[in-house]
């Protein structure tokens, strides 16, 4: 089996880029990008009659690969499709980092893909699935609780285009009227501890455009956004990077805090507010992200 780095789930799911898995030449170029993870893609992008010389390419591709710091993401396509039986042997033969479900709308459609890991000694494999349904939205919180209790759910991936289908609502630059169900799933992300994925923004030319729609699901509190074209990178993870000034304050919080004087206060005094020992963790976590980035940023330099 190719080199498969058994770490839990990664820290840093900024920028996650979707890669069709029957381009040769967008295959090649994938593991030197800065991004922070690559989905292979066996689903949407291959059309049928392409689908094995795809799952070839990616066999071919994890055979090769070395250790590094990109998260390795095979997609594969629907549980009830004809294609699964065939994807989830080239997930085996593969070793990715993880897996994604399509159109995830119950926790079955997982547990089918557990089973035919578990079959194959990876019981441990991580899944993430896309939350691009109707179904999903409703089912997100049993999902949420599927993947706590049997330690495999690992992150939540929003799909648009898909819901945006099954809803009729009109693409919007503000996606105004999809904010409610974005919300829902990270509120269901947070409750369970699973990370979650912006949804793609689909005219890679317009990169304003995407700053802005980088800076909104920051702003929700999504983790990182999926992407479909490398210019798209840079921006994500700038947008879903600590600031500098949100390092600064996270320092000043830690420090507070180890100050001798602040031993038994649930309350200090940081740059003239009141901050409590609840966000020390938080400010921990920041400070943590902030590290891993710094040094996966010295290795793509």
């Amino acid at each position: 089996m190719p080199f498969h780095d058994p770490v839990p789930r990664p820290l840093l799911r900024r920028s996650v880029l979707s890669v069709p898995a029957i381009n040769p030449r967008a295959l090649a170029k994938a593991p030197a990008l800065a991004c922070d993870a690559v989905i292979f893609d066996l689903e949407d992008s291959v059309a049928p009659q392409m689908k094995e010389e795809a799952r070839a390419n990616l066999r071919a591709l994890f055979k090769d690969r070395g250790p590094g710091d990109q998260e390795w993401i095979i997609r594969v396509n629907a549980a009830d499709s004809a294609f699964f039986a065939d994807d989830m042997q080239a997930v085996i033969d593969c070793g990715p980092d993880a897996v994604l479900l399509p159109k995830v709308g119950a926790s079955e459609e997982l547990q089918a893909a557990a089973d035919a890991l578990s079959g194959a000694g990876l019981s441990d494999l991580p899944l993430m699935a896309m939350m691009e349904t109707t179904h999903g939205v409703l089912n997100a919180p049993a999902i949420a609780r599927w993947g706590v209790a049997g330690k495999r759910l690992s992150a939540f991936v929003i799909g648009l285009n898909d819901l945006r289908r099954e809803t009729g609502v009109l693409p919007d630059p503000q996606r105004t009227y999809l904010i409610p169900w974005l919300m829902q799933i990270v509120l269901v992300a947070r409750a369970y501890g699973i990370d979650v994925i912006d949804s793609v923004s689909n005219d890679f030319r317009d990169l304003d455009a995407f700053g802005k729609e980088c800076g909104q699901g920051r702003a929700m509190g999504f983790d990182g956004k999926m992407l479909i074209h490398p210019a798209q990178i840079a921006a994500a993870n700038a947008h879903f990077s600590p600031s500098a000034a949100e390092i600064a304050d996270a320092e000043a919080t830690v420090a507070a805090f180890a100050d001798p004087s602040a031993a038994g206060l649930n309350v200090v005094t940081v740059n003239g507010r009141m901050v409590e020992r609840l966000h020390l963790e938080q400010a921990e976590r920041l400070i943590a992200r902030a590290d891993l980035i710094q040094a996966r940023k010295s290795k793509t330099e």
